[in-house]
């Protein structure tokens, strides 16, 4: 959200139940909550708008409050090659906003969406006073550690129905991205550009998960019915019939 971006001239203060949204605000006390709550914007990110961008400098600690984002890097090609999507819930630049180096990666909207911005010096003030603040980014750099290193085991494989199954185990981690619960409201066509397969390809996969009842297709998302079954997809392709 640099502050010549759209994004940054659309932003606003949050509505008290965008507030609620935010899954660290409710661990701080309250003269910390409030002092956050102070420094709190949202903003309507469209589709293809940026976040974030490389090698812009770091102004806000972000979170996505209702749609779908990615995170890509660019290649030595200079093609943009996917990390992860970001659904509901989660945060995300805590490592940059850390270190208030400039990014190393793009964030950009699949569709419409509502993110929240804390302001820097805030996220740094937080980290400097609350111990409840501190183990929340704790558990956030452990789990989005484990995220990039299953991200990049997935680049690795390929039987398509695996790379599905994992990609959607990592959209639904309950720690990362609380705000998706049992559904994630995705279409076929925004799971084809996070996976990196063609929508047909994964309408197929869709349709094989559902079929082993990992997975049920719901009109706008995908609800998930067994995330263990998910998760182990790949073991149990190699551990064969």
């Amino acid at each position: 959200m640099g502050r010549d971006s759209a994004v940054y001239q659309r932003r606003r203060a949050p509505t008290a139940r965008e507030l609620a949204d935010i899954p660290w605000l409710h661990l701080l006390e309250p003269g910390m909550r409030e002092r956050a709550v102070a420094g709190v914007v949202v903003s309507q990110a469209h589709a293809g708008d940026y976040v974030c961008r490389t090698g812009r400098p770091v102004t806000f600690w972000f979170g996505i409050v209702d749609g779908l984002l990615k995170m890509t890097v660019d290649n030595a090609q200079g093609d943009a090659v996917t990390i992860t999507g970001l659904p509901p819930g989660g945060w995300f630049g805590e490592g940059t906003a850390l270190k208030r180096e400039p990014y190393r990666y793009n964030v950009q909207a699949l569709r419409k969406s509502l993110v929240a911005g804390l302001p820097v010096d805030t996220f740094h003030w937080l980290l400097d006073h609350s111990i409840a603040f501190n183990r929340f980014v704790m558990n956030q750099l452990n789990e989005r550690l484990g995220q990039f290193v299953a991200a990049r085991e997935i680049d690795r494989l390929h039987d398509p129905d695996t790379r599905v199954a994992l990609s959607l185990a990592l959209l639904f981690n309950p720690v990362l991205y609380p705000g998706v619960r049992q559904v994630l409201r995705i279409t076929q066509q925004e799971l084809a550009y996070l996976v990196g397969l063609s929508r047909q390809r994964v309408n197929e996969s869709l349709a094989n998960l559902q079929a082993q009842g990992a997975i049920r297709v719901e009109y706008g998302g995908v609800r998930v019915l067994d995330l263990r079954a998910l998760r182990s997809h790949h073991l149990g392709e190699m551990r064969g019939p």
